[in-house]
């Protein structure tokens, strides 16, 4: 049924398993390996406890991601966590779960238009031949400066995202992949300036704490235990992404090998899991990480130190990296509101499809608007939905854990061409991967509970969907939403 559905929307049927594995890998890995790897080794007295914490978040979250194998490849539909979640759990909970996965996502677009905007400003800018990036100042905002030609260049930035999107998946799948080769060989170039310059001494003691980092940070933890739960507990955040591999199923070529397609997303996640290992140990080795933690943006600084061609380099593939997770959350989120309309969760319009290229119109209309608005705002401005935007995605990670489990009882001869490996208990592993993730976030005291602006945007954010599900919810109708699952 969704492939006829699917050939009615006149959705192009060109996405090979490649193009979902750079998709997922370039929602994840975006420039926080470049700009924040001082900071996750601060946080955790270390780049082993560091190490040892992404490598404990990046399996923790597979068997979300096998999950979300299983399901997509049973239900190969756009926008499928909330089809997945209204046939086990019902109409409201799959729309509250689509709902809250769009504030994972789509915050993302603009927010990665201003790291752009931002690199530009404070590092571009600093070349004496590149001086005129400064040299109009807009405005300030919440402490923030604009300046005019960083925001001119975000904007092509996130205008090339936008034309290659409103072209199509198979389009903005290009720049995924073009996108992941640079990604490589940004690991690659630190792993030789490791090899050249470094030694593996300089990531020892296992454990010790700083308390003149950058910026005036200093490690709070107390023990190499104490280190790695710091850092364990913003791991999710940097490995969201994934679940933009199922949102484009629709899309998936004729001939896809499904079995295959079930251990996508689990591997986007390992794989992106070991890009991280070998950075963090790569700028961990190259001098003293108690020295290194010392410059602002240190992976940059020591290079420039180091060689200026290779600074140059780095600075040009993370400048590209914020591409990536802008491209994959621009048409996951565009296919989440594609399905919401498809059931009349809201306005029925946002399911109609450009007949030439197959893409979601309105969506990708409201996701540009969205996008083309960050590079204005200030690197200060989206700060608050950061930990927001993790809450959205791990609830509904959650959520699809649970999906999985529930459909194995009511669904049992539903064609599965993926299982989760190692079945039920597994699935209960994704589920209670989740709740810990969840309950991190909003318990009080917790390291990574969210603060009273965070709750009021999440709170808004929540009763803006039931307002809208409120008014076109009455109009649902069901023989439409049965024909488009």
């Amino acid at each position: 049924m969704a492939d006829a559905a699917a050939q009615e929307g006149g959705m192009k049927k060109e996405l090979t398993l490649f193009n979902f594995f750079t998709i997922g890998f370039g929602a994840i890995i975006g420039t926080g390996w470049v700009l924040l790897v001082g900071d996750w080794m601060v946080l955790g007295g270390g780049p082993i406890p560091a190490m040892i914490a992404f490598a404990i978040g990046a399996v923790f979250l597979v068997p979300i991601g096998m999950c979300f194998g299983e399901l997509t490849a049973a239900i190969p539909i756009s926008g499928g966590i909330i089809e997945y979640v209204d046939r086990t759990y019902g109409r409201k909970l799959g729309f509250f779960t689509g709902w809250m996965l769009l504030l994972g996502n789509a915050p993302l677009c603009p927010w990665e238009a201003i790291a752009i905007s931002t690199l530009l400003t404070d590092r571009f800018a600093e070349f004496p031949v590149l001086s005129w990036l400064r040299s109009v100042k807009l405005y300030t905002i919440l402490g923030a400066d604009v300046y005019l030609w960083p925001t001119v260049i975000a904007l092509a930035a996130a205008i090339l995202v936008i034309y290659l999107n409103f072209h199509g998946a198979g389009a903005a799948a290009k720049l995924s992949s073009f996108l992941t080769k640079a990604l490589l060989t940004g690991m690659v170039l630190a792993m030789v300036i490791s090899f050249m310059t470094g030694s593996p001494s300089n990531a020892l003691p296992v454990f010790s704490q700083v308390t003149d980092a950058a910026g005036g940070q200093s490690t709070q933890a107390t023990s190499l235990l104490g280190g790695i739960v710091a850092v364990l507990v913003m791991t999710p955040f940097f490995y969201a992404g994934f679940d933009t591999i199922p949102q484009q199923a629709e899309e998936a070529s004729s001939n896809l090998d499904w079995k295959k397609f079930g251990l996508i997303p689990a591997i986007a996640l390992l794989a992106s899991g070991a890009f991280y290992l070998v950075c963090i140990y790569s700028f961990g080795t190259i001098i003293d990480w108690h020295e290194f933690v010392k410059s602002s943006v240190p992976a940059l600084a020591v290079l420039e130190r180091i060689n200026i061609f290779f600074y140059i380099a780095m600075l040009i593939i993370g400048t590209l990296g914020p591409l990536g997770p802008m491209n994959s959350f621009f048409g996951a989120s565009a296919r989440l509101m594609l399905a919401m309309g498809r059931k009349n969760m809201i306005p029925s319009s946002f399911a109609e499809l450009d007949p030439a290229t197959g893409a979601p119109k309105k969506a990708n209309i409201v996701m540009a608007c969205l996008t083309l608005i960050g590079p204005f705002l200030g690197r200060n401005m989206l700060v608050p939905l950061t930990n927001v935007a993790s809450l959205g995605f791990i609830f509904a990670c959650t959520m699809a854990g649970f999906a999985c489990m529930k459909l194995r009882k009511t669904e049992p001869d539903l064609p599965r061409p993926y299982k989760v490996n190692g079945g039920k208990p597994i699935i209960g592993c994704a589920i209670a991967a989740g709740l810990i993730i969840i309950a991190l976030m909003v318990v009080p005291f917790s390291p990574a509970a969210l603060d009273t602006v965070e709750w009021i945007i999440t709170a808004a954010w929540i009763v803006i969907g039931f307002i809208i599900l409120a008014v076109f919810g009455s109009k649902a109708d069901p023989a439409k939403a049965k024909h488009a699952a």
